[in-house]
């Protein structure tokens, strides 16, 4: 039995790295002669950037996997005040409450936001629904506000998307089950531990990129550099590749892992899955641009004691919010120099994120010295970094992409990667490390 992974992203690198340990054969393809995927760190005129993920919270798979790897010295924790997470308001920055009942003491929300939160305790279990967007539910549960001013800012800078059209049992499967299984999210929160708990949230001290690179470096059969263009079936059922124009002279691989996007895998599925391949090409990325920023310490009036800060759509701003890089990671930059890490685009911000370059620069110049009272004229530094297609989105289209990723199995070709198993990085190494030990007990 040998295995077939497509794509050194962390999906694909998490399932070999395991199967590897596992003494199952594989080969690893990737395109890019860099492994990671979107995992990228860079380092420009003394600042080190993350032009992927920024951080990532510490799961007991993601813990694994760094100290099977060697790298728990390499740990690195934000900063204390990455507690704090503010949201824009009326204008200004208000910190959000971190729990429920946070919400219902502090002065963030209405009154009458505040008796909708009680009234949720109350309200009656409706019938499951697998059309229900985030909005939909939330509105339903807890009111407008909560989602004009918590859910829309969250969604918009975690997953680059509106919560009108993100589907609930596809993005936040867990509320659902709150709700059915004890009539209320919040009595389900309360019972199944401290409400509002938050993981620790790491990095490495070189960036997260040093994470799939020592990944790559331990693997004995990945290939970069390495474009898989076609993938053809054998009259045993088996799978043959083709990579850069040439047919693999191996053995015929037992099973095929798409560990890509979407639209990278929908091509080599067309010829022999031309439905499957319809499904996973309708997935939407929304495009989405980093805009990194520094100004003089001194130049900026805000006292920038948190994670960030979230822009609600119904605040009507420019970018999607910022991560205080230099608040939660101060050894990634310059003494006395303040960076700010800015999203421009997602599903809600789609005109913005198409803008020409030097007015995505300007535009966010521009917002920040409005919103953190930024005395300086021009930033001392800038820099970007785009994707034309970002996280994939779990609205509609994602369901027939599901269905269609589980009808193959039965043919021998499997699928873990952001848009399978969740969008984060512990959601994907979590189904890598399950599918390469399904694989394995199959082997034995």
């Amino acid at each position: 039995m040998r295995i077939a992974i497509l794509g050194g992203g962390i999906s694909g690198l998490t399932l070999a790295f395991y199967l590897q340990r596992a003494g199952v054969a594989y080969d690893l393809f990737d395109a890019s002669p860099l492994p990671g995927g979107n995992i990228r760190s860079e380092h420009h005129d003394g600042y080190l950037l993350e032009t992927g993920p920024n951080s990532l919270q510490l799961s007991d798979e993601l813990s694994d996997l760094l100290e099977h790897a060697g790298l728990t010295d390499q740990l690195q924790d934000t900063a204390a005040v990455s507690a704090n997470r503010y949201v824009l308001r009326a204008g200004k920055y208000q910190q959000l409450p971190g729990s429920p009942p946070g919400l219902l003491l502090s002065g963030f929300f209405s009154l009458k936001a505040k008796f909708n939160i009680l009234r949720e305790l109350r309200r009656p279990v409706q019938t499951p629904d697998p059309t229900e967007t985030l909005a939909g539910f939330f509105r339903r549960r807890f009111g407008p506000e909560i989602v004009d001013y918590a859910l829309n800012p969250f969604i918009s800078g975690i997953y680059a998307g509106d919560p009108e059209q993100l589907l609930v049992h596809k993005t936040f499967p867990r509320m659902v089950e709150l709700e059915q299984t004890h009539g209320s999210v919040l009595k389900g929160l309360a019972k199944s531990g401290t409400p509002g708990t938050r993981r620790r949230i790491i990095t490495l001290r070189d960036g997260l990129q040093t994470l799939p690179k020592t990944l790559a470096a331990q693997l004995t059969n990945a290939h970069f550099g390495t474009a898989v263009t076609q993938l053809t079936r054998t009259p045993e059922g088996q799978y043959q590749l083709t990579t850069n124009g040439e047919t693999q002279p191996a053995t015929p691989y037992s099973a095929v892992v798409l560990a890509l996007p979407t639209y990278a895998a929908a091509p080599l599925l067309q010829p022999l899955y031309p439905a499957a391949a319809a499904a996973l090409e309708a997935v939407y990325h929304p495009p989405m641009t980093a805009v990194y920023t520094a100004y003089h310490r001194a130049d900026v009036a805000h006292p920038l004691d948190g994670f960030g800060a979230l822009h609600p759509k119904v605040e009507q701003p420019y970018a999607a919010g910022s991560i205080w890089t230099s608040s939660i990671y101060p050894n990634r930059v310059p003494d006395g120099h303040v960076l700010f890490t800015t999203f421009v685009g997602g599903t809600q911000y789609e005109a913005q994120a198409r803008q020409p370059a030097e007015q995505q620069l300007a535009q966010v110049h521009a917002e920040l010295s409005r919103f953190y009272g930024v005395r300086a004229v021009q930033p001392l530094w800038q820099y970007r970094y785009s994707w034309e297609r970002a996280i994939p989105q779990f609205d509609h289209r994602i369901v027939a992409a599901h269905a269609a990723a589980d009808a193959l199995v039965a043919d021998g070709i499997y699928s873990t990667a952001n848009w399978r198993a969740g969008v984060g990085v512990p959601d994907c190494i979590r189904h890598a490390r399950t599918l390469a030990e399904k694989i394995a007990q199959g082997a034995n």
